[in-house]
C-alpha cells in the first residue's frame, strides 16, 4: 500500500475523481461540475494506492491559516472495512500537521459518524442536509 499526494489533472487524479463519482456522487444521482474540479487545484489531495490501482481518496482544503477541511472521503467499495481508511486518516492527519493546521473539520455523512468518532473526532453541530443526505460537522485537534 502507497500513501502519496496527487497532482490536480495527473493520471491518478483522473482515478481519484471516478472513485468519488462511483462512491460518493453516483449513488446520490449527482456528478461534478467542471468548476467543482478545477477549484480543486488548491487542495491537497491524497490517494491510497495498491500498485498502480487507487484503493482509497480524501482531499484537504484550507478554511484558516490554522484549520483544514477533510473532503471527498472514499474508499473503493470492496476494501471498506478493512482499515484502509484508518490509515488514510493518519496520513492526512500527518499532512496537515506538516503544512502547519492545527485542527481537522468534516462535513461527515449521518453514516460515517462512528468511524471519524473511532479516529478521535467529535460532533460539533446538529444534524444538517448536504447532498441531499443527513451530515455532522465533526472536528478534531491535531
Amino acid at each position: 500500500m502507497a500513501l502519496k499526494i496527487i497532482d490536480h489533472g495527473s493520471k491518478e487524479y483522473r482515478q481519484m475523481v471516478d472513485l468519488r463519482m462511483q462512491i460518493l456522487r453516483k449513488p446520490l444521482g449527482l456528478s461534478f461540475t467542471e468548476e467543482e474540479l478545477a477549484a480543486e487545484k488548491k487542495d491537497i489531495l491524497l490517494g491510497c494506492f495498491e500498485d498502480d490501482d487507487l484503493e482509497a481518496c480524501c482531499m484537504l482544503t484550507e478554511t484558516d491559516p490554522k484549520t483544514v477541511r477533510l473532503r471527498q472521503m472514499a474508499v473503493s467499495s470492496g476494501l471498506q472495512g478493512k482499515g484502509i481508511g484508518r490509515v488514510l486518516m493518519s496520513f492526512a492527519e500527518n499532512i496537515a500537521r506538516d503544512h502547519g493546521y492545527r485542527r481537522m473539520t468534516m462535513h461527515a455523512r449521518k453514516s460515517a459518524v462512528g468511524f471519524y468518532e473511532k479516529n478521535g473526532y467529535s460532533v460539533c453541530s446538529d444534524e444538517f442536509q448536504e447532498v441531499t443526505i443527513p451530515h455532522y460537522v465533526m472536528e478534531k485537534e491535531l
